[in-house]
């Protein structure tokens, strides 16, 4: 238990949105600048950890590290309402109710998403069922079978939107992300389904069942909260869509894997993910800045993925980069020196990848 610990600190966050909306005022906002301004300096200032778990078969079965996603579980669906009850009152002033939808936003983007995406790529029916519920109440469920089936297969190659390519802005890369992770993962389906002999519009299809679960869900808010819950459910959902692709975009920003013939491309190695060992950062976000190892095997457990050093390496923690990557001139200057780098490495490293 004492090893799992750290990487509950995101069940500080409904603490402090609560907190925030009791103390009114500017205090909604306290999610906000504990996200935003608070991680990246005691991300700085507490340093990075490189030290790797290795083959540790106990820490990779410690059922801790399971159960503090899955209660998260519970915890989202249950602070979603509450938010949706506080916002929908009457009571808030509309500075209030931005600093709330912001807090609210940003903490279901970042644990979440994150959280999501961790028990999406486990094999056990229960995990998966729960990281669908998680991305329904975000209203991003297609991420269930585009990520695991399609970003994962496709990274570095045109086939993936969720690939940032050099100098294209943050704003573009969402537009183009999220548009083609839906179609993709509504192709993923249907070839599934054709390879059952089945047709697109079977109720076998998944994306046909998120739609219905998306279409519960803003129905059953609208009946209890009227057309004001409908748009603050939508509101923190789109928030935490554009954090999750936020952070696809500094994953993986200009870099590419090389075109072995048309269509076949080498294999995905280390240095196809941005990475990033800042202790802090990786506690809140379950390791998910160890990303290069994610992509090496995607069905290690969060506890057990390493610090690659053969990986390109991120300036700052994800906090800092988020921050930078609102604006593409700092963005820019801080990263597209180190990709014109990656670039003149990865070409001496290219036969090792073949």
């Amino acid at each position: 238990m004492v090893q799992a610990l750290p990487h509950a600190l995101g069940f500080l966050l409904p603490l402090a949105i609560v907190a925030g909306a009791r103390m009114r005022g500017p205090w909604t906002f306290l999610t906000v600048f504990l996200l935003l301004c608070a991680v990246p300096v005691v991300d700085r200032l507490v340093g990075l950890n490189l030290e790797n778990p290795g083959q540790d078969v106990s820490l990779s079965s410690n059922r801790w590290f399971r159960a503090i996603t899955w209660v998260w579980t519970a915890v989202q669906p249950v602070l979603l309402v509450w938010f949706l009850r506080v916002t929908t009152s009457g009571t808030l002033s509309p500075l209030e109710l931005v600093g709330l939808t912001l807090s609210m936003g940003l903490t279901t983007g970042t644990v979440g998403m994150t959280f999501a995406h961790e028990l999406v790529h486990r094999s056990e029916a229960f995990e998966r069922a729960l990281g669908e519920m998680l991305l329904t109440t975000m209203s991003y469920t297609h991420f269930a079978i585009e990520h695991v089936y399609g970003h994962h297969r496709h990274v570095g190659t045109p086939l993936d939107s969720a690939t940032a390519r050099a100098g294209e802005s943050l704003y573009a890369f969402v537009l183009r992300s999220v548009s083609g992770g839906v179609c993709s993962a509504w192709r993923f389906e249907v070839a599934r389904l054709r390879k059952r002999h089945l047709p697109a519009w079977h109720p076998a299809n998944r994306m046909l069942r998120y739609a219905v679960e998306q279409v519960a869900m803003y129905g059953s808010v609208g009946l209890f909260f009227g057309w004001a819950g409908i748009l603050f459910l939508a509101a923190q959902a789109a928030l935490a869509i554009g954090l999750v692709e936020t952070i696809n975009y500094v994953e993986h920003y200009g870099l590419f894997r090389q075109e072995l013939s048309p269509g076949r491309y080498e294999r995905v190695m280390p240095w196809h993910s941005w990475n990033s060992s800042h202790r802090v950062s990786n506690w809140l976000l379950i390791n998910l800045a160890r990303h290069a190892d994610h992509h090496m095997l995607a069905s290690k457990r969060y506890q057990v993925l390493d610090h690659l050093a053969t990986a390109p390496q991120l300036p700052s923690g994800y906090g800092l980069m988020f921050l930078l990557a609102l604006v593409p001139p700092l963005w820019r200057r801080s990263m597209d020196p180190r990709v014109q780098l990656w670039r003149e490495t990865y070409g001496a490293r290219r036969t090792e990848a073949l």
